[in-house]
């Protein structure tokens, strides 16, 4: 084996460890400092719940400055699949539990009642709803 494909394979393999580390709850790899390890992974969780945020506005607002919080204990160790089922995630979660808040129980139902999502697939607009919006989109043109 040529030591250039060692070495390749080392280093996605160490790459492969800081991901997991950093995003899915894996162990500290050897040789990264704990400490700038934890600051990275807050500073995404923070980015994650950012992005969860704006997708899901009232799961948000209804946590106020207890956002972040919730949404890091949350996510913390769960790779991240996208902000849209992240949220979705979340908010299942919480309703599950008894403590999602009244106006982010709503925006759930709504999710709920346009979208499939079973969890573990990427959602999917239901039939109803899809032909609702075409049909909405087909009037508009006509009007305008």
């Amino acid at each position: 084996m040529n030591p250039g494909h060692r070495r390749t394979g080392d280093l996605a393999a160490r790459q492969a460890a800081l991901v997991e580390a950093l995003v899915a709850g894996g162990p500290d790899p050897a040789g990264f400092d704990v400490a700038r390890l934890a600051a990275t992974r807050t500073a995404l969780l923070r980015k994650r719940a950012g992005e969860t945020a704006k997708l899901w506005p009232l799961l948000a607002a209804s946590h106020g400055n207890r956002w972040q919080a919730t949404f890091a204990a949350h996510a913390a160790g769960r790779g991240g699949v996208g902000a849209l089922r992240d949220g979705w995630d979340l908010a299942r979660a919480l309703r599950a539990a008894g403590t999602l808040p009244g106006s982010a129980a709503d925006e759930l139902a709504e999710r709920d009642a346009g979208w499939r999502y079973d969890g573990a697939s990427p959602p999917r607009r239901r039939r109803r709803a899809r032909l609702k919006a075409l049909a909405g989109n087909a009037l508009g043109r006509l009007r305008g």
